[in-house]
C-alpha cells in the first residue's frame, strides 16, 4: 500500500503536468504578450519573417501552377498567367489591403461580415464561411503533403523503391507538420524563413537558366508566336481565351486569406495597443504587397519559360512535367545533382506549405467557436487543436487517397468563395465610408471573383460538395457542443451600478429576497399583484423586503457576455434590479452567485411556473434565451456551485 501511494501521486502528478502543457497554447501561437489589455504594447514578429510561413503556402504553388497553367490554356499559359497576375494585383491585394486594415485581429473578411448580420442567421453565415475557411485550409495542408510526396516519390533515384507508398509518405509528412506545432509557433516561423530563401533562390536559379535558353534558341520564341497565331489568329481572340480559362487557374490566388490570419503575430509599433494597432496593419500590407509581387514576377517568367521549353505532352497526366515543370526543367538543364537539390526544397516546403493553413486554422477557429459556445473551453489552447485538425488531415487524406487532382476542386473553390466573401466585404465597408470610388471598384473586383467562384463550381461541383460537408461538419458539432455547454454560467463579469449596489447592501442586512419577474405592462398593478402572490405562495412575512429582478434578452445567439446591472424604482415603491443578457436564466444565476460573494449571504429567488411543454419551453431557451426558467436557473446554480450548503436558494410557486 505504502508503495503504490507514491506510484499513484506520480501518474497524477504526469497528467497535470500533460494537461498543463496541453492547455499552455495560446503563449505560444501568439506570444503571452499579444493576450493583452488595450493599453498594452503589442509586440511580435516582423512582417518579413510572418511572410515567409504565409509564403510557404503561396510561394509552394510554383511547384504545380505553371503544369496547371499549360494543361488550361496550352500555348497561351504566359496570357493567362498575365490575366491572372493583373486579378492578384488589382483585385486581390487592394481587397486584402483593405480588410487588413478593417479586421486587424486575424479574423480576415468573415469578421467584416458578421457586423452586417446579428441574431442566428448571423451565426450561421459566419459558419458556413467557417466551413469553407476549413475546407482551404485543411485541403491545403492534405494537398500540399500529397503534392510533396508525389515529387518524392517522381525522382528517379527514388521512384523504384518509394512507388505505391505516397499515402503512407502523406500521412507521415502530416504528422511531422502537426509535431512542429505541438512544438511551439516560434519553431514553425524558423523553419518557414529557411525553406522559403531556400525554394525562392533554387527558382530564381532556375528560371533565369530558363529565360538564358529561350534567349539563346532564337526560333523557340517564332514557334510560340507562330503557333499562337495559327490558333487564335487575333490578340483579342487570344485574350478572350486566356479570359476564359483564367477559373482553372485560381490555385494561384490561394495565400491571401492566410495572409490576413496570422495579422496577430505581426510586430507593431511601440505605441500600438490591440484597439489601434496601427503598425501591425502597416506591416500586414508590407507582407500581403511584397509577397503578392514576388509571386507574380515568379509566375509570369515560370510559365513563359515552361510554355516554350517543355513539349505540351510532358505536362499530360503521366507525363515528365505533370505538376513539377519546374523540377523538370532543373533536371534537364541543371543536372541530376541541382534537380535533386530542387526535388528536395520542392518537397520541403509543399510539406511545410501546410503551416500557414495551419496557423491560419489555430487563429481563425478560436476566436468564433468558442465565443458563440460551439466548442469546448480547450478549443481556445493550440495545442489540443493541433491534435484536431491533425486527426481530421488523416481522415481527409483517406478518403482522397493522397491524390493531388481529387483535391485540387476542393482547394480552389475553398480559396474562391473566401475571395468573393472578402471583395463583398470591402464593397460594402467602402459603401458605409461614404468612399465612391473605391465601393464601384470594389464592385467590379466582386464581381470577377464570383464569376471565377460561379464559372469554378459548374466545371468543378465536387469542391461545393467537399465544402458543404465541412459545413455541416461544423454546424453539427457547434451545436451539438452549444447544446452541451446550455447550462453554463455564461457570464464573464457582474457589474452593479451605484444604485443597485445601495439595494443589495440594504437587504443584506436581512435575508436576500429577489423576484424574478417578466416585465408586461409595468404598472402599479403588474408590481402589487407580483409582490402578493409571491408573499402568498411562499409565506413570506410582510415585513421582509423583496426586491424585483428583470432580464431583457439581447442578443439571444451570443454566448458569454457581461453583466450590468441597473438598479431603479418603479411607481416611487418598487425597488427593480434591471439587465440585459442573452439568457434569462443564465445571468440571474450568475447575479445570485455575485450577490452571495459580496455579501456572504446566500440569496433566495422566487419563481412562477411557466405554462407549456417543457421540451418546447427548453428549445425556447436553447434559441431564445427564455423558457423554463426557474428549474434552467436551479440547474445553472448546481453546475456552477456543486457545494449545495454555498448554493443560492431557487423557489418555485
Amino acid at each position: 500500500m505504502a508503495a503504490s501511494a507514491p506510484a499513484g501521486a506520480a501518474r497524477t502528478s504526469v497528467r497535470h503536468r500533460l494537461r498543463a502543457w496541453m492547455l499552455q497554447g495560446l503563449a505560444d501561437m501568439g506570444a503571452p504578450e499579444q493576450r493583452t489589455t488595450p493599453q498594452t504594447v503589442h509586440r511580435g514578429q516582423r512582417w518579413w519573417r510572418v511572410m515567409c510561413l504565409t509564403g510557404v503556402d503561396y510561394f509552394s504553388t510554383l511547384g504545380y501552377q505553371p503544369g496547371i497553367a499549360a494543361l488550361a490554356a496550352g500555348l497561351l499559359s504566359p496570357i493567362a498567367t498575365l490575366v491572372l497576375v493583373a486579378v492578384t494585383l488589382a483585385g486581390a491585394l487592394p481587397v486584402y489591403r483593405r480588410v487588413a486594415t478593417e479586421s486587424p485581429h486575424g479574423q480576415g473578411s468573415i469578421a467584416m461580415l458578421e457586423r452586417l448580420l446579428s441574431f442566428w442567421k448571423g451565426k450561421l453565415f459566419v459558419l458556413t464561411l467557417l466551413g469553407f475557411a476549413a475546407t482551404d485550409f485543411l485541403i491545403t495542408i492534405t494537398l500540399s503533403a500529397a503534392d510533396a510526396a508525389t515529387h518524392l516519390v517522381e525522382n528517379p533515384h527514388v521512384h523504384s523503391v518509394l512507388q505505391g507508398r505516397q499515402m503512407v509518405i502523406t500521412l507521415v509528412l502530416i504528422a511531422l507538420l502537426g509535431a512542429v506545432f505541438l512544438k511551439g509557433f516560434l519553431e514553425a516561423i524558423g523553419v518557414a524563413l529557411v525553406l522559403v530563401g531556400i525554394y525562392l533562390a533554387l527558382n530564381a536559379v532556375v528560371a533565369l537558366v530558363g529565360v538564358w535558353h529561350v534567349v539563346t534558341a532564337e526560333h523557340v520564341v517564332t514557334d510560340w508566336s507562330s503557333a499562337l497565331t495559327t490558333q487564335h489568329g487575333s490578340i483579342a481572340g487570344m485574350i478572350a481565351v486566356a479570359l476564359l480559362v483564367f477559373p482553372k487557374l485560381a490555385l494561384g490566388l490561394s495565400g491571401f486569406e492566410t495572409g490576413v490570419a496570422v495579422m496577430p503575430h505581426i510586430e507593431g509599433d511601440p505605441d500600438d495597443t490591440e484597439a489601434h494597432p496601427t503598425g501591425r496593419i502597416r506591416g500586414a500590407k508590407k507582407l500581403l504587397t511584397t509577397a503578392a509581387v514576388i509571386m507574380s514576377i515568379f509566375l509570369i517568367i515560370t510559365s513563359f519559360v515552361t510554355t516554350l521549353l517543355i513539349p505540351a505532352a510532358a505536362f499530360r497526366p503521366g507525363g515528365a512535367a505533370n505538376g513539377r515543370a519546374l523540377a523538370y526543367l532543373a533536371h534537364q538543364y541543371l543536372g541530376s545533382a541541382f534537380g535533386t537539390v530542387y526535388d528536395v526544397s520542392t518537397i520541403a516546403i509543399l510539406w511545410f506549405a501546410g503551416a500557414s493553413a495551419m496557423a491560419g486554422l489555430l487563429n481563425l477557429m478560436p476566436q468564433y467557436l468558442p465565443r458563440y459556445g460551439m466548442a469546448p473551453h480547450w478549443a481556445r489552447a493550440v495545442r489540443p487543436m493541433v491534435l484536431v485538425f491533425t486527426a481530421v488531415a488523416f481522415l481527409v487524406t483517406w478518403i482522397f487517397n493522397a491524390d493531388v487532382d481529387a483535391q485540387g476542386g476542393a482547394y480552389a473553390t475553398g480559396v474562391l468563395v473566401l475571395i468573393s466573401s472578402a471583395s463583398i466585404a470591402v464593397t460594402i465597408a467602402s459603401h458605409r465610408a461614404g468612399q465612391h470610388r473605391w465601393t464601384v471598384g470594389f464592385a467590379v473586383i466582386s464581381v470577377v471573383f464570383l464569376y471565377t467562384t460561379v464559372t469554378n463550381v459548374i466545371e468543378r461541383p465536387d469542391g461545393v460538395k467537399i465544402g458543404a460537408c465541412f459545413i455541416t461538419g461544423i454546424i453539427l458539432l457547434s451545436f451539438t457542443s452549444r447544446l452541451a455547454r446550455a447550462f453554463e454560467l455564461r457570464v464573464t463579469d457582474v457589474f452593479l451600478d451605484t444604485t443597485a449596489e445601495r439595494f443589495v447592501r440594504d437587504i443584506a442586512q436581512r435575508r436576500i429576497r429577489f423576484i424574478a419577474n417578466e416585465p408586461h405592462r409595468g404598472d402599479l398593478a403588474e408590481y402589487r399583484d407580483k409582490a402578493h402572490q409571491v408573499r402568498a405562495d411562499n409565506d413570506i412575512p410582510a415585513e421582509d423586503d423583496l426586491v424585483f429582478v428583470e432580464v431583457t434578452i439581447r442578443d439571444p445567439s451570443e454566448f458569454e457576455c457581461e453583466l450590468h446591472v441597473h438598479g431603479h424604482v418603479v411607481h416611487d415603491r418598487y425597488r427593480v434590479l434591471s439587465l440585459e443578457s442573452a439568457a434569462v436564466s443564465n445571468s440571474l444565476a450568475a447575479l445570485l452567485l455575485h450577490v452571495r460573494d459580496t455579501t456572504g449571504q446566500r440569496p433566495h429567488i422566487y419563481f412562477e411556473w411557466t405554462e407549456g411543454n417543457p421540451f418546447a419551453q427548453f428549445l425556447r431557451y436553447f434559441l431564445f434565451g427564455q423558457g423554463e426558467v426557474a428549474p434552467v436557473t436551479r440547474e445553472v446554480l448546481r453546475e456552477a456551485e456543486p457545494d449545495r450548503s454555498r448554493r443560492p436558494r431557487v423557489h418555485v410557486g
